[in-house]
Formats: C-alpha cells, sequence, structure tokens
C-alpha cells in the first residue's frame, strides 16, 4: 500500500477513481469460530493477506442481520449484525485494524426490498390494505373473481411468480404483495417518502462508524412503473432486458440523487450500484456527477474470451462514462457471476479435451484477462477466489441452498458454485478455511494445488501474477492517463496503449503473435521465442 500512497494520492479524497477493490463474501472467506461459515473475525484475521496483495479497499457482502433466506439480501435489521458473522464490535475491529493499514471497508446496502420478517413486514401483514404499515411495501388486490389471480404477470428474477397472496383481514379481500426476488424479499414502496427517510438514517449509521461508502444492490430496481403493466414477453430466470418494466424506470435516478446527497455529508465515502442495464446511454444516467460515483460495468464479465467481444465491451464502458464524466469501473466476476476460470473454459467435447485441460485453458485465459483489467483506467473490483485462479466448484445437488435451484424449480442450479469458501493451506477440505469439516457449501478436494499457501510458495501462480500486477500498477508512471489508444494487432488479438506509456496486449487466438514494440513488463504466460502464446496476455513500456 505504501506505494499507492506516494505514486497513486487520494485527488482530492476520491480514492475510488483508480482503486483496485476486493470483494469479500463472508460467508465463504475466513471462519474463525468454527461453525463452517465466514465471519468478520475471519475476515480481521486475513487483514494481512489483503494488504500483502495489495488492495486500495474492500467490498463486504451482506453481514447485517437477516434470516438468510438468499444470503443476507433480505435484511431484516439493516442497523445491525448478524450473529453469523459477529457483533458490532467485531465490525468496529474490523474497520479499525482495516483502516490502519490503509484498507478502506465498504458494505452492501440493500434498498430495493427488504425481508419478510423485518419489523415492517410484519406490521403491513397485521394492518388492512390502504394502511401506512401497508404502503411501505407494494401491495395490490389481484385480478380475476375473487382476487384470485395475481395483479400482473410479473415473474421474480428467481423464477416463479413474483406475487405472494397473504391472508385476508376481517372483511377485506386477501392481498399480493410484490416480490421481484424470493417470496421472502418483498419489494419496498420508494412512492412512500417513510422509505428513503429509512434508508438514509441507515446510511448515516454506517457512516457514523467509519465506513467507507456502499455497495448498492439492484441500484437500477427501486422505482416501479405506474399501473404495473405487464411483460411482453416472458423474463428468463437472473436476466432482464434494458425494457423490462420491472427495472431501470426514470424515477430511480431521483433516488440516487438522494442517497448521494447523504455521502457528499461524509467527503471521502463512495457508492457503487449494481447496475444490470446493456446500454452505454441508460448506464450513463446512473454516474452522472449528483448520482452514483461508481457504477459496476459487467460488459467484460459479460464478453466471451475473443478479441472483438473484449474491444467492444472496453470501447462500450469508456464511452458510456466519459460522456458523464465518470470513471469506469471493470470486474471479471463476483458472486452472481460465474468465475471467469470456468467461463473461459472451451467446451471440452467439442475440442477433444477432457474437463482438466478445458479448466487449464480457462485459467489460461482468465490469467489474461486479469493483466487486461488491470491495465484499464479507472476502478477493478476483484472478486474473492479469482486471484488464486479458482474455478466454479462442481457440487453435487443436495448441497445446493442458493433460493434459486428451488425457485426456478430445480431447473437453474443458482450461483452456489461459485461461492465456494476459499482455501487457504493444507492438502485437504476445508483448506484452513475453518475448523469444521463441515462447511456451509463442500470445497473440492482437488483444491490443494491452488490453496494460498501453495501460491504464494510459488512465483508463477496466478496469486504472484496478481499480486505483481497490482504493485505495478500503483508504482509505475506508465499507468497514467484516463483514456486508451487502440493499436493494430493481429486477427483475434487486442493491443491498447495508455497515455502514460503502458501498452496491454492479448492473444485471443490459437497462434503465437509478435509482441507490440517495447520492453516487456509482465506476461500473462511465459513467451514462446519471443511471441506472445495463445490465451495470453503482456505489458510493455
Amino acid at each position: 500500500m505504501s506505494e499507492q500512497n506516494v505514486t497513486n494520492p487520494d485527488q482530492g479524497g476520491e480514492w475510488w477513481r483508480s482503486a483496485v477493490v476486493y470483494q469479500v463474501y463472508p460467508r465463504s472467506f475466513s471462519d474463525l469460530n468454527g461453525d463452517g461459515i465466514g465471519d468478520l473475525a475471519g475476515v480481521v484475521d486475513k487483514l494481512g493477506y489483503l494488504e500483502l496483495l495489495g488492495v486500495d479497499a474492500i467490498w463486504l457482502s451482506p453481514v447485517t442481520r437477516s434470516p438468510m433466506a438468499d444470503h443476507g439480501y433480505d435484511v431484516s435489521d439493516p442497523r445491525d449484525i448478524d450473529p453469523i458473522f459477529g457483533d458490532l464490535e467485531t465490525f468496529d475491529r474490523l474497520i479499525a485494524e482495516a483502516h490502519d493499514r490503509d484498507i478502506r471497508v465498504t458494505m452492501d446496502l440493500v434498498p430495493n426490498h427488504t425481508s419478510d420478517e423485518h419489523e415492517w413486514f410484519t406490521q403491513a401483514l397485521a394492518a388492512e390494505p390502504g394502511s401506512p404499515e401497508r404502503a411501505r411495501y407494494i401491495f395490490q388486490d389481484g385480478r380475476g373473481e375473487n382476487g384470485d389471480e395475481p395483479p400482473n404477470n410479473w415473474t421474480s428474477v428467481f423464477g416463479g411468480p413474483a406475487w405472494t397472496r397473504v391472508p385476508a383481514t376481517d372483511d377485506e379481500p386477501a392481498q399480493w404483495y410484490l416480490h421481484l426476488f424470493a417470496p421472502q424479499q418483498p419489494d419496498l414502496n420508494w412512492e412512500t417518502p417513510e422509505v428513503l427517510e429509512d434508508l438514509q438514517k441507515t446510511m448515516r449509521f454506517w457512516l457514523d462508524r467509519g465506513v467507507d461508502g456502499f455497495r448498492i444492490d439492484v441500484a437500477h430496481g427501486m422505482a416501479k412503473p405506474e399501473g404495473l403493466p405487464d411483460l411482453e414477453e416472458p423474463a428468463t430466470v437472473l436476466t432482464h432486458t434494458d425494457d423490462d418494466p420491472r427495472f431501470n424506470r426514470d424515477g430511480v435516478h431521483e433516488i440516487h440523487r438522494a442517497i448521494r446527497a447523504v455521502s457528499d455529508e461524509y467527503p471521502g465515502t463512495a457508492n457503487v450500484g449494481e447496475v444490470w442495464v446493456s446500454s452505454p446511454e441508460a448506464f450513463a444516467k446512473y454516474v452522472r456527477s449528483d448520482e452514483l460515483h461508481l457504477g459496476f460495468n459487467f460488459a467484460l464479465a459479460s464478453a466471451a474470451f475473443d478479441a472483438d467481444e473484449v474491444r467492444s465491451a472496453i470501447t462500450s464502458s469508456m464511452e458510456a462514462t466519459s460522456a458523464v464524466g465518470a470513471v469506469p469501473t471493470w470486474t471479471l466476476s463476483n458472486h452472481d457471476v460465474h468465475r471467469e476460470v470456468s467461463r473461459y473454459a472451451p467446451a471440452a467435447e467439442e475440442f477433444g479435451l477432457t474437463p482438466g485441460q478445458a479448466l487449464a485453458v480457462g485459467a489460461q485465459r482468465a490469467r489474461a484477462m486479469a493483466l487486461v483489467e488491470l491495465a484499464l483506467p479507472g476502478t477493478v473490483f476483484i472478486y474473492n477466489g479469482a486471484e488464486l485462479g479458482l474455478p466454479n466448484a462442481n457440487l453435487p445437488d443436495d448441497s445446493l441452498v442458493d433460493p434459486v435451484w428451488e425457485s426456478s424449480g430445480h431447473t437453474d442450479r443458482g450461483r452456489d458454485e461459485c461461492r465456494v469458501p476459499i482455501p487457504w493451506e493444507g492438502s485437504e477440505p476445508p483448506f484452513g478455511f475453518s475448523s469444521s469439516s463441515e462447511t456451509w457449501l463442500p470445497i473440492p478436494a482437488d483444491w490443494a494445488t491452488i490453496t494460498v499457501e501453495a501460491q504464494l510458495e510459488d512465483i508463477f501462480s496466478t496469486l504472484s501474477l496478481y499480486r505483481q500486477a497490482i504493485e505495478l500498477r500503483y508504482a509505475r508512471p506508465e499507468f497514467g492517463g484516463d483514456t486508451v489508444e487502440w493499436y493494430g494487432a493481429p486477427e483475434g488479438c487486442i493491443a491498447f496503449r495508455r497515455p502514460g506509456g503502458l501498452v496491454c496486449a492479448l492473444n485471443a487466438s490459437t497462434e503465437p503473435v509478435p509482441l507490440p514494440p517495447g520492453e516487456v513488463l509482465l506476461v500473462s504466460t511465459p513467451l514462446e521465442s519471443g511471441q506472445l502464446p495463445p490465451n495470453a496476455a503482456a505489458w510493455l513500456i
């Protein structure tokens, strides 16, 4: 971190403009109390590792009180820590010790919905239709005879209907409540001023404790269209389009301006929104100067390992943010997105490979894309385990706990396979993650060769590559500038140059190619007779 403090100053407190942020998925990071589930004490215990890696900040996935129907994204008390993870005292210690190491701490904020065990929803169920208690959520009368059909045809992002009927009260017919995710996650009604007031109270509660900002869940949600019109086309599980009436409504921008106003009371803090929109023009609206500081851009995480797709993702992302003077963000995976090693692996049968050989190719491609990502201007988000080159885990059906698995009628396996606990050390599960052999998701035994311990001792490991790349990103002046200039490149390849002088070349073709002119600074894979091999990237100055 010392290099970062010298060569990458805060830019007037705007540390987030070129930061490397590490996403900690607390359930799967480090378990110190031995119950098989990661906790805040475990994060504190591993801060030395994060400092060694060289990151600027961490983003904690939800640690607030929750019944855990969606692993913390169903919040029952947004201003307390869930006992699974620890308590407020441990949280305060995490912030203090992270700050002592020059690591900032951001945390998830969930404004679109609450848990069905939140006191507000309990009050809503006990209240009459049309009451102030029900006005905090989206309750509607049903359609059809006796209101027996849902108010519209919306489906949940997790699969199944987006409406659940509640018992009738006295002489009133039973109403339905909206949940764009699990039934245990009723959507809040942002037309009710009390909802915003409560969120602002939550923000100040954590900011006063020293939190450096928030990752805002479903930042393109919250605002609902007038009349709640039907979907014209059936929606796919875990996806939606820009014209989907459930999301990306104009009214959401007023909400983000109100959220930004609170952040502005705490200089040096920053928010990043989970913004699942495809259009660069739509994305740009979220990162205007009075809304989000940063927007998660999933273009790179959605691109195949293909030169044209990668270049298009970079170009469209930078055009969207530059249009409004914002900062681009880059990520290759997170707790909702399959790990890049598995995503980039070719289909084994199609190419005559064993599954292990296919994953080895995926791992080479993931290393290459890490160099592409870390060469770009803006803010980089690394999902815990990406720096180890972890693939998705092959989990048996009976171990799956993601609500998507049940909601989809066992047609979609959900996101568990990219949420498996981190392997730290040793030769067999749980690899130092926990003192318990029963972890909340099983850890594959064949991860013994890719533990943190094994990789720290190997200068050619993926972990060592990440450490070198992050250190160079901070230490070298060639990474200066906010733009990229594209070079001519062989077919199936791309190359770009930063204004400071760094050149990044990616070979996504099937043959070795000559490198651009310059001195080689770092390669993801050793050169072949001075040429860049397939599935590899290089930095040059």
